[in-house]
This record gives C-alpha cells, sequence and structure tokens, in this order.
C-alpha cells in the first residue's frame, strides 16, 4: 500500500474520505427534507411545546443548583434540599405578589391608559419648542415633508389590522401553551436538581470510550460558561431594578415600580436592553418637566456607574468576558434569525458553540504539532479564560 503524504495524515488520511462521505450523505438529507419537510410538522409541535418549560427549567437549574449542593454539603440529603428550596422560593415569591399585586395593577393600569397621552403631550412640547426655536422657520417645511412621506401610514396600519385580528385568534394557543409551561417546568426543574448529574453521566456511558473524557470536558465548559451567564445576568438585572426602583423613587418619578420592573426584565439582555428600558422613563421625564428629565439621567448615569463598576465586576466575574461589539452582532444576528427568543437565548448559545469551536481549534493544534511542530515550530498553547 502506497504510504500518505504528511499533509494527508494531517488531515486524517482515509478518515478524511469517510467525513466527505458523511458531509454529502449530510447535503442530500437536507435536500430531502427541503422537499418534505411537511411531514415533520408534528415533531416541530412537540418540539415547539416542550421547549419553553425546558428553556425556563434550565435557567431557574443554574440559579439554585448552587444552592442546593450547598445544602448537600451542609449534610442535608439533597432531595430535602430541593424540596426546602422549592417550597421557600414559593412561599416569598406569593408572599411578594400578595403584596405588591395591588400597586402594581394599580400602576399598570394608569400606565396602560394615559402612556400613549404622555407620547402624544411630548409631540407637542417638541414642536412648541420648535417652533419658538431657530429651527421654527424650517418646521412647516419639514412638516409638509413629513406629511407627504407618512400620510399613508393609517392605511398601512389598517393593512395590518388583518394579520392582528389572525394573530388575535391565536390567543387560545398561546394561553394553553403558557399554561403547560408553567405548569410543567417546576416537574422538570425537580428532576433536573435530583438527577442531573445522573444524567450527565447517563449520556457519556452511552458514547465510545475513546470520545468520552473529551464530552465531559466539553459538557463540563459548558456548564460552567452558560450558568455563569445565566446567574450572573439575572442577578445583575435584579440589581438594576432595584437600584432604578429606589433612584426613581427619590427623584419623584411616576411609575416608579413599573419602569423598574421594565429595566429588570430588559436588562437580561445586555446593552440593548438597558437602552430599551430607558426610553418609557424618559418620555414620562419629559411630560413632567425639563428638571425631572435632569433628575433621570443623573439617577440612569448613578446605576450604571454603579453597574459597571462595582456589580458586574463582582458577578459577571471574568468567567465569560465576550467583547462589547461581539455581544450586538450576536444579538443582532439571533434577533433576526429567531426573534425575541433569539434575542434572549443569543448569548448562551454563543457561549455554547464557543466551547465546540475551541474544541475543535485545540485538536487542529495537536494535529498540527504531531505533524508539522518538528520542522516549522508548534502552536503556542492560548490559555483558557477563568
Amino acid at each position: 500500500m502506497k504510504s500518505q503524504s504528511r499533509f494527508m495524515k494531517f488531515l486524517g488520511g482515509q478518515d478524511l474520505l469517510f467525513g466527505l462521505v458523511i458531509i454529502i450523505l449530510l447535503g442530500i438529507s437536507i435536500f430531502i427534507y427541503d422537499k418534505i419537510s411537511f411531514i415533520f410538522h408534528p415533531f416541530f409541535v412537540i418540539i415547539a411545546t416542550i421547549a419553553p418549560p425546558i428553556i425556563l427549567a434550565f435557567i431557574a437549574f443554574y440559579l439554585l443548583n448552587p444552592i442546593v449542593d450547598l445544602l448537600e454539603r451542609l449534610r442535608i440529603k439533597r432531595i430535602w434540599g430541593i424540596i426546602i428550596i422549592i417550597l421557600g422560593i414559593s412561599g416569598l415569591l406569593t408572599g411578594v405578589i400578595l403584596l405588591t399585586a395591588p400597586t402594581i395593577e394599580v400602576q399598570i393600569t394608569s400606565f396602560v391608559n394615559n402612556f400613549p397621552s404622555y407620547v402624544g403631550q411630548m409631540f407637542v412640547n417638541f414642536t412648541d419648542w420648535v417652533e419658538n426655536s431657530f429651527l421654527g422657520p424650517y418646521y412647516e417645511e419639514g412638516y409638509n415633508w413629513v406629511i407627504s412621506n407618512f400620510s399613508d401610514i393609517p392605511g398601512m396600519i389598517g393593512s395590518y389590522i388583518g394579520d392582528a385580528y389572525q394573530g388575535v385568534r391565536n390567543v387560545a394557543s398561546t394561553l394553553t401553551n403558557v399554561v403547560v409551561a408553567l405548569v410543567t417546568f417546576p416537574i422538570i426543574l425537580f428532576f433536573l436538581l435530583k438527577d442531573g448529574t445522573r444524567f450527565k453521566r447517563y449520556f457519556i456511558k452511552l458514547l465510545p470510550p475513546k470520545y468520552r473524557n473529551d464530552m465531559k470536558h466539553i459538557l463540563h465548559n459548558m456548564d460552567v460558561q452558560v450558568g455563569s451567564y445565566i446567574q450572573g445576568q439575572i442577578i445583575v438585572a435584579s440589581c438594576i431594578g432595584i437600584l432604578l426602583f429606589i433612584g426613581y423613587l427619590i427623584i419623584g418619578l411616576e411609575y416608579a415600580i413599573i419602569l423598574a420592573i421594565i429595566a429588570a426584565i430588559t436588562s437580561v439582555v445586555p446593552y440593548l436592553g438597558p437602552t430599551i428600558a430607558i426610553i418609557p422613563a424618559i418620555i414620562i421625564a419629559i411630560v413632567d418637566s425639563p428638571f425631572m428629565l435632569l433628575k433621570l439621567a443623573l439617577v440612569w448615569i448613578a446605576v450604571q456607574f454603579l453597574e459597571g463598576n462595582f456589580v458586574s465586576p463582582n458577578i459577571m466575574g471574568k468567567t465569560m468576558k465576550i467583547h462589547p461589539l461581539t455581544i450586538v452582532i450576536v444579538l443582532l444576528v439571533a434577533g433576526n434569525l429567531f426573534g425575541v427568543v433569539g434575542v434572549i437565548l443569543g448569548i448562551p448559545g454563543y457561549a455554547i458553540l464557543k466551547v465546540l469551536i475551541t474544541y475543535l481549534y485545540n485538536k487542529f493544534k495537536d494535529r498540527y504539532n504531531k505533524y508539522y511542530g518538528d520542522e516549522y515550530g508548534n502552536y503556542e498553547e492560548i490559555k483558557e479564560e477563568k
């Protein structure tokens, strides 16, 4: 048998041909699927039904599992620790809801009813300011341009009413999915907390022994990356919500609790979330008075300073450092592909993909060092981020 060249050995030799055959078969499978995708519609319905409770359960798992592990180290049986935590959190949430529900309900009702008038008043104030400023001579020309270019907006809105009506017809289905998710997610969470390690071991044992150590390493890195992000981001978002609520109360901004809740929820999405959260607060502050807008700016700057210099560095740590530009690109791409779900899960998905690519890159370096290192020099080892 003719000996293979070093380059072919580097690429995998006969394994390369096997890999190419697999890629070709995969491409043929995708082509066939594109032609008969309607057959798999029931399967996608099942996935869409079970995915939300599983995602919620995993998020709660990463938040609660460290506490369960702590109780286990304190010699409390794991199952009793899980029951104590679930009952404790359920009782705490119930108490908080009962105490705050009346106030929140009143603020939500008032906010929903009055917010359109706030927006209208903001435009009126802006128009008055423009007419009385140096931009006054250009106001009429600009107004005519807006009318000529956007006069068909009512017609555009009307064209979407049919789509909106069609969407309303799906409310019953959406509510059903929400109820199913809320009912089943605690059950999934319980078994994840109880048998999560056992599930992982069982999955690894299904693989050939040759690949078990690599898979164990990959799963561990994924667990660390995703877990640290979820824990840190939710804690940071909660801190932002609490700090803004205190700040809004101090300056006397209306709807303080609603605006703080909006900020806490949207801050789960880094960078873009806080920008979205400040918009309703700005509108309300502008309508109130220019001085209120100044006070809001001071509160926002103070909260961002505290979050950026004290909260995030101590909570998020250095486990998952991602450049801000990378985060923005990931959020834009994930949002365009998968909508709101993509925006929320884009960064954890990026973390998982990063672990896989890092693993493959390390394998590539090992093969290069094996076949070319003696002649051209080895790849330098890249230390993993801690």
